[in-house]
């Protein structure tokens, strides 16, 4: 059986709570009802610093209204990213030893502006630059590799403080691959 959203007496749309349980862990969160709240963050590279702006501007709002503790993750059922939006989805997710998210929005821009270099150098243009960039990916990610491994120690997806999906696309198999908190817990 499909999920089906329905309008509720409201002007939101909701997932059937018939379905709810059949489609698998979609919590609701207790100050939302049945509405379930996603955040999905797209790729894009360098251009990661733009939602890393916008969520820093959207918590400083939060922070305002509900203290300072309060974190973006806090408000979303599913924080979803595709390619650096999936960085950025790890980054607000990840827990710290507290069981809080490791990352404030606000650190996002400072993160980007440190290391993009390094994770995305300036590629070759003219006629070696096209053939670099028809026979791979464009960057190796091993930078990136290690400075996710030290942030983020042994964290695993299962630990994240709230939901989340990460797609990539695997160049050397060509086919996308889903990372997923719900495929991990269940």
């Amino acid at each position: 059986m499909a999920p089906t959203v329905e309008q509720s007496s409201g002007s939101a749309l909701t997932l059937n709570p018939v379905v709810r349980g059949a489609v698998g862990a979609l919590p609701a969160s207790p100050s939302y009802g049945s509405i379930v709240t996603v955040l999905s963050i797209d790729g894009g590279g360098v251009r990661g610093i733009i939602p890393g702006t916008i969520l820093a501007f959207l918590e400083e709002k939060l922070q305002k209204l509900d203290g300072p503790e309060a974190r973006i993750a806090d408000y979303f059922d599913v924080i979803a990213g595709t390619s650096t939006g999936g960085l950025v989805t790890a980054m607000l997710a990840a827990p710290n030893d507290q069981g809080r998210p490791l990352f404030a929005a606000k650190d996002i821009d400072g993160f980007y502006l440190e290391h993009c270099p390094k994770i995305f150098p300036p590629r070759s243009n003219g006629p070696m630059g096209l053939f670099k960039s028809m026979s791979g990916p464009k960057y190796d990610g091993k930078y990136l590799h290690s400075v996710v491994r030290e942030l983020l120690r042994e964290k695993r997806m299962n630990q994240t403080i709230t939901n989340v999906v990460i797609s990539t696309f695997d160049i050397k198999l060509l086919q996308p691959i889903i990372f997923s908190r719900f495929d991990v817990i269940n």
